[in-house]
């Protein structure tokens, strides 16, 4: 029994050689002459500039786990359809009426991120941060002496 699982370790040796090969070849006969340009943190062809530890919004993480959850759905719903044809009548019942309340729940969960605004794709503070600040106003308490600066008499 041992022996069936030899082509196997033997694959794996191979896999292992081969990466330490090619990462060990890279290191030794690469070239050693670092600049501060080749030292310096690559981003899309911009210099950085700022620091790396921004606070990134919420918003996006939100919509990546919402379409994974969603498209994980798909990837469950798809095969138990293919295999809905090939089970006995009163099993296939059952099963669509499983199948139905996970969709069912699925719904549920869609249309509460819809009502509270998780799939808005515009960012909630960004309009706050570019409204200017209310400037403070200045009360004139007596307006007869700006009267008089402008020539105008009662």
């Amino acid at each position: 029994m041992p022996s069936d699982y030899l082509p196997l370790l033997i694959l794996f040796a191979i896999a292992a050689v081969i990466a330490a090969v090619m990462v060990g070849g890279s290191w030794l006969l690469g070239p050693k002459r670092p600049t501060p340009a080749k030292e310096s943190p690559y981003e899309c062809g911009i210099t950085p500039v700022g620091s790396a530890r921004e606070r990134f919004p919420i918003h996006f993480y939100l919509t990546a786990m919402l379409f994974i959850i969603f498209d994980v759905e798909i990837a469950f719903l798809y095969p138990f359809f293919v295999a809905l044809r090939d089970m006995p009548e009163d099993v296939r019942s059952f099963a669509l009426g499983v199948v139905g309340v996970f969709t069912l729940l699925l719904l549920v969960s869609f249309l509460y991120e819809w009502k509270k605004g998780a799939l808005d794709w515009e960012d909630p503070v960004e309009p706050r941060r570019l409204k200017p600040a209310p400037q403070p106003t200045v009360e004139i308490a007596n307006p007869e002496p700006a009267a008089a600066l402008t020539g105008e008499s009662r």
